[in-house]
């Protein structure tokens, strides 16, 4: 195996790891009798861990080395999901659990990806970037199919689910034990929290902050709030929150390539599209709900996805355009982080819906302020073209 493949094969397995939970949200509610609020607290608490491990996990990486770096935190990864299996009647122990995956993800996703580059740079540009995302989306959509359809099938599914991965990351971290790592390419007086001024400029906090977090926020939303809340039979509703997650995150890694076509027709267009998108499946979510009626999940899951791909190529795109020179990947990440902010969407939703509105009215006001976001970049979009034009 190639030392790239080595490599990517880590972070597929760390991808697997970190989105192997959204599953078994129900089977914490069955067999736990888990609220909502605390259910949507331990799904989300995973971008606490992850947001600032991934603002930081380049940097460092660049400071003492990918292989210093990554190595660690992909030993780490099955041993969060250990944890998991350990403690898993104790909210605490989960918590916990879930913290440390997300800062294995955070680091990992940031510091393999340069990683797979630099074992990339005699390939054509661009498939570096491919493999990278393939790596992580194909983790993202497998983790949670393989655990949904394991918890159906067994009688213990807070514990045996999580299995596949223990053992998919003690392979992934003996393959990746003899990979080779870059020499460091930065000192060690710079900063690992730098923020570019760049993203807290006007154009940035207009253009790009308002699309960001309904990227997470569009995918959580479908696969850990409403799959929860739907009422009807629970036979198979395990087997189906997997097909639903895996379902939701395909999408948004196939709507990818159409997303760039139309940013290339117009920038913001793709982002503008994703907005649209959200509301277009909040919409049928809530028909769902009020209706009982499971299948009209996996629609929404499509219309989800959608909003995610759109929302994750044309919020990167224009933080790109955006970026100065020499602090892309600080201003990447800075964007990335705010698209986790998404994973606190269910524990929002479900303390709105509990202050008295319902989950239709929560989701309702969603639906609201998805529309604000998509009014702010529509205006905030036509005066940077006739800004630009007027330049010209």
């Amino acid at each position: 195996m190639t030392a790239w493949k080595r490599v990517a094969l880590a972070m597929f397995s760390v991808g697997w790891g970190a989105n192997q939970f959204s599953p078994l949200l129900i089977a914490y509610r069955d067999e736990l009798g888990m609220s909502t609020q605390t259910r949507a607290f331990l799904f989300g608490v995973y971008a606490v861990g992850l947001i600032p491990a991934l603002l930081v996990g380049g940097a460092a990486s660049d400071r003492w080395g990918r292989r210093a770096v990554v190595l660690p935190l992909v030993a780490l990864s099955p041993l969060a999901t250990v944890l998991l299996i350990v403690e898993h009647e104790s909210v605490a122990g989960i918590a916990v659990a879930r913290l440390l995956a997300g800062v294995c993800s955070g680091v990992v996703f940031s510091a393999a990806s340069a990683w797979v580059s630099e074992l990339s740079s005699d390939e054509v540009a661009g498939t570096a970037a491919k493999r990278a995302a393939i790596a992580l989306s194909a983790g993202f959509g497998v983790g949670p199919l393989v655990a949904g359809l394991v918890a159906e099938l067994t009688d213990h599914p807070l514990t045996v689910p999580y299995l596949p991965h223990v053992v998919l990351g003690v392979v992934a971290l003996v393959l990746l034990l003899p990979v080779p790592g870059p020499r460091p390419t930065t000192g060690g007086t710079r900063s690992l929290l730098r923020v570019p001024a760049v993203t807290c400029t006007r154009p940035f906090l207009l253009l790009v902050a308002p699309v960001a977090p309904w990227v997470f926020g569009s995918a959580a939303i479908s696969i850990a709030f409403l799959p929860a809340e739907i009422g009807g039979s629970t036979s198979g509703a395990l087997a189906f929150a997997g097909v639903l997650t895996g379902v939701t995150l395909l999408t948004g890694v196939l709507v990818q390539g159409t997303a760039r076509r139309l940013d290339d027709r117009r920038p913001l267009l793709a982002g503008q599209v994703g907005l649209v998108a959200a509301m277009a499946a909040t919409a049928i979510g809530i028909l769902a709900l009020q209706t009982d009626v499971r299948w009209l999940l996996l629609v929404a899951g499509l219309v989800f996805g959608a909003a995610y791909g759109c929302c994750l190529v044309s919020g990167l795109r224009e933080t790109e355009r955006l970026a100065d020179h020499g602090e892309l990947g600080a201003t990447v990440a800075v964007f990335y982080a705010l698209t986790y902010l998404g994973f606190g969407a269910p524990y929002a939703l479900g303390a709105i819906s509990g202050a008295g509105t319902g989950d239709e009215g929560a989701l309702l006001l969603t639906i609201g302020v998805v529309a604000l976001c998509l009014a702010v970049v529509t205006a905030a979009g036509r005066r940077a073209r006739s800004a630009g034009m007027s330049r010209a």
